[in-house]
């Protein structure tokens, strides 16, 4: 089957719906199907504000509706709710094409945390957007009840997966060639990995009384304001592949301040290192971590870092394992919302 996958989010984007939608598209080859992505970098394109590192494409309609024509799917999935995701939306619905889409981020809390828009004005954006959706797909039961309890519908499951062979517990020989810089530092590394913006709450870890060391991976618009006003904490800029797997496994604690995401993909990525989770208990942590002792789920952010010091790193890893790429991505067909490829009036092989 031939899927096109319509997304606002891409490289050179480093963050979790591009991850989750770089390895959908490996998992869907594997598996015998084909997928085009749709994507910012195919169209004129503008910074986003106060956010430059997305780019954001300008009147993409036209081009877009070709570039779905000439790939002839038979399914279409909008992965995001910008503009090549609306673009996306008009043209299904003026063709009476199924689709589907799917909930990554809470936008209205990030829209409320940058320009305190109240959440019920985005909220009805949004549910308009998703509405005539076949299903909406959610990584987790908590953002499910949340969606269903705010009036939206078809809310269908697609969870996470993890690279257990990337991100995997590291020999000290190895992370000492790989992350000197981590490897040096005496007492606890309490890490953070992701973007470093407002909505991620970053701020509640760094001013966390926490004996040891601070470090933050990743890039974003609140980088150079945090490493003016916290000298002490060790920023790295965004990190990929082998590197990126190595600063997990070095840390002693993985600590996870968002309160705001709708699951947490360098959660699993942590646990697969086997470095335990300190979190608050909000969706995301709640889903991935719930009852497992992999991890510490407290209001007191610091005092969940400090608990999860005690945590095995075995019993992190084997949590971790218990989540497949394949079978999200079963998940993922399950959901979509086929068509017959004679609406592209026979041309090209379809399946």
């Amino acid at each position: 089957m031939r899927i096109v996958v319509v997304t606002d989010a891409w490289h050179p984007q480093v963050n979790g719906v591009v991850r989750t939608l770089g390895t959908l598209g490996e998992e869907l080859d594997r598996l015998g199907h084909e997928t085009v992505f749709v994507t910012p970098d195919q169209f004129r394109s503008l910074p986003c504000p106060t956010y430059p590192e997305i780019r954001l494409a300008v009147k993409p309609g036209r081009r877009l509706g070709r570039l779905i024509e000439s790939n002839q799917p038979c399914a279409i999935h909008i992965a995001t709710e910008g503009p090549l995701g609306w673009a996306a939306r008009r043209y299904c619905l003026k063709r009476k094409l199924p689709f589907t889409t799917a909930y990554h981020t809470k936008f209205p809390e990030y829209i409320k945390a940058r320009f305190r828009v109240p959440l019920p004005v985005s909220y009805r954006v949004i549910r308009h957007f998703h509405a005539p959706a076949s299903s909406i797909m959610v990584a987790t039961q908590t953002i499910q009840a949340e969606l269903e309890q705010r009036g939206f519908h078809h809310i269908r499951r697609w969870s996470r997966g993890v690279d257990t062979t990337l991100f995997r517990p590291r020999e000290r020989a190895e992370l000492e060639r790989l992350v000197p810089h981590l490897t040096a530092l005496a007492g606890p590394i309490f890490l953070y990995v992701g973007r470093v913006a407002v909505e991620k709450n970053i701020a509640a870890f760094l001013e966390a009384r926490l004996e040891g060391h601070k470090v933050v991976v990743g890039d974003g618009p609140q980088l150079e304001e945090l490493r003016r006003k916290h000298p002490e904490v060790l920023f790295t800029g965004a990190k990929v592949g082998e590197e990126l797997a190595a600063h997990y496994a070095a840390a002693s604690v993985f600590v996870f301040p968002s309160r705001t995401d709708t699951f947490g993909l360098v959660l699993l990525e942590a646990l697969a290192s086997g470095v335990p989770v300190a979190a608050y208990p909000v969706p995301g942590p709640l889903d991935v971590i719930g009852d497992s002792p992999a991890g510490v789920l407290n209001s007191d952010l610091a005092a969940a870092a400090r608990a999860a010091l005690a945590v095995p790193p075995e019993l992190c890893r084997r949590h971790a394992l218990t989540f497949s790429w394949e079978a999200c991505t079963r998940q993922f067909l399950g959901n979509l919302a086929p068509f017959d490829g004679e609406v592209w009036r026979g041309g090209g092989d379809l399946l």
